[in-house]
């Protein structure tokens, strides 16, 4: 029994049972992935044949009108007889070297009342390469590690990460109270599928909420330090102006490049500073759909909220990007 993933030299064989994605990584075939539980959407693929088996997973990852067109999630497919897929946008497709770096505190910064910027030196384990927008698991002590996405550009050779304290949480609180500079830390990666698609020239629609502000900046400097000349928005939705943060560099941007306006949307606090409020998925313009990529970070609920309201004035699926992060604490 095997798999045949179109595009790769040769078939790779596969105990009954085994899911796609199990199968494709035991044989050393580059295929991307994060969660492995359902959730997140990354193992996305084309199921062409075969037997197979689908276990539970989110709505989130892979919506009915998907499923109706025969998207599976590599993750979550048993196979049970010899099986064909295919990769899902595969000119769009990048693969970079996974690493398990070494890594020491340069840097603690507080950017808001709950927000800490992370700065890494790699010590050993590199280089690192990977597509603004995506993301990295970082570990902190045994059991004390969590998915956080890198806001710097990848021509940068230190590693930024924004972690939020989460009430109750073992990892975030961890940051925020005992973490020290110099200290060392375990980073692997990259991660995720809302990376930056360089190839595109069109108009980019941003929306960050909270500290999903990270991979929405890595994207944004990346895109227009590299000349994008197209209309370039950002919607960032915090609930006061007290969880705000960056706004130096957004204006700054906003300066230096004509193309680019941001927004800031409050949902907790009306009328501050002229400020928009409301949820920020109810603040979003877009003029055009047929060549608009857009970019989403931040709580689920919010990603859910935007992707709807996006698909729901025409913008196709593929040109909507976000990698969902559940039960991070």
């Amino acid at each position: 029994m095997q798999i045949t993933l179109e595009g790769h030299d040769q078939p790779v064989p596969v105990q009954a049972g085994d899911t796609v994605l199990a199968s494709l990584l035991r044989a050393g075939v580059a295929f991307p992935f994060s969660c492995q539980a359902g959730n997140c959407g990354t193992c996305k693929c084309e199921l062409v044949s075969g037997d197979v088996h689908e276990l539970e997973y989110s709505e989130h990852a892979l919506s009915s009108a998907e499923r109706a067109r025969g998207i599976v999630l590599a993750c979550r497919t048993q196979v049970w007889d010899d099986t064909v897929v295919r990769r899902i946008d595969a000119e769009d497709l990048v693969v970079h070297p996974s690493r398990v770096m070494r890594c020491r505190v340069l840097e603690l910064e507080s950017l808001t009342h709950d927000i800490k910027s992370l700065r890494l030196a790699i010590e050993a384990g590199g280089p690192f390469t990977f597509s603004a927008g995506q993301y990295a698991q970082v570990e902190f002590a045994p059991g004390l590690s969590r998915h956080y996405s890198m806001a710097n550009t990848p021509d940068e050779p230190e590693l930024v990460f924004h972690v939020r304290h989460m009430p109750g949480g073992r990892t975030s609180s961890y940051v925020a109270t005992e973490l020290k500079v110099g200290d060392r830390v375990k980073v692997s990666g990259p991660l995720g599928i809302a990376y930056l698609r360089d190839a595109h020239r069109g108009p980019v629609l941003a929306v960050a909420g909270g500290s999903g502000l990270a991979p929405i900046q890595s994207i944004l400097c990346t895109l227009l330090e590299r000349g994008h000349d197209a209309p370039v928005a950002l919607y960032f939705g915090v609930r006061s102006e007290r969880d705000l943060y960056h706004e130096a560099l957004l204006r700054d941007l906003a300066a230096r490049h004509p193309n680019f306006r941001y927004h800031v949307v409050l949902s907790e606090q009306k009328g501050a500073s002229g400020r928009r409020y409301g949820l920020v998925h109810e603040a979003l313009e877009i003029s055009e759909t047929e060549n608009t990529m857009a970019y989403l970070a931040g709580p689920p609920v919010m990603v859910e909220a935007a992707t709807a309201w996006l698909a729901a004035r025409g913008l196709p699926q593929r040109q909507i990007h976000a990698d969902a992060f559940y039960n991070q604490d």
